[in-house]
Order: structure tokens, then C-alpha cells, then sequence
């Protein structure tokens, strides 16, 4: 699997690195065949929003790519939440096939 982790706009610290490798590491549980995974953790200026943390997640597996995308006030409660709902669209997908 392979995992790329990039930061747009600032330079990520090595705890928000590793929280990340963390939780995608979790994946593999969900999904056998990964083929890779990309995450985008981007600092939105759009005038001093409240929600300017945004992470992005493309998870690639044969036939099929997932995409998802969430904003809040920190990296690690924007990632989270795409990382939740970027799971459920893998048991979902996984789901339909298996029936």
C-alpha cells in the first residue's frame, strides 16, 4: 500500500504525520487490496473562517478510487471525520460486492 501524506499551505509537524499513518495503517482491516492512499491536509484562508482546516482522502483499490473531503477547526478532527466517513464508503462498496 502505498500512502502519501502531503501539507498545502504550511508544513506539518510529525505528531499530525503520525496520527495520520496511524489511522490509514487501520484501513488494511477494512479492505484487502489497497493500492494506495492519498491524503491532502490544506490550511483554507478564505477571509479568517472559523472551519479553515481541510483534509482531503483518496483511497485507491482495483476498479475503484473513494474520495472525501472535511473541514473544522484542527487537522486532526478534520481527518477523523473524513476518515469515518471515508470507511463507511469502503464497507459499503465492500458490502455491494460481496451480494
Amino acid at each position: 500500500m502505498n500512502v502519501r501524506i502531503q501539507s498545502v499551505h504550511f508544513d506539518a509537524d510529525s505528531k499530525l504525520i503520525e496520527h495520520v499513518n496511524a489511522k490509514v495503517e487501520k484501513l488494511k482491516t477494512f479492505h484487502d487490496h489497497i493500492i494506495g492512499v492519498e491524503v491532502y491536509l490544506k490550511l483554507d484562508n478564505v477571509v479568517h473562517q472559523i472551519k479553515d482546516k481541510v483534509a482531503e482522502i483518496k483511497v485507491y483499490v482495483p476498479k475503484h478510487s473513494f474520495f472525501v473531503k472535511q473541514q473544522s477547526k484542527t487537522f486532526e478532527e478534520s481527518f477523523d471525520a473524513a476518515f469515518n466517513s471515508l470507511v463507511n464508503q469502503v464497507k459499503r462498496q465492500k458490502e455491494k460486492v460481496m451480494a
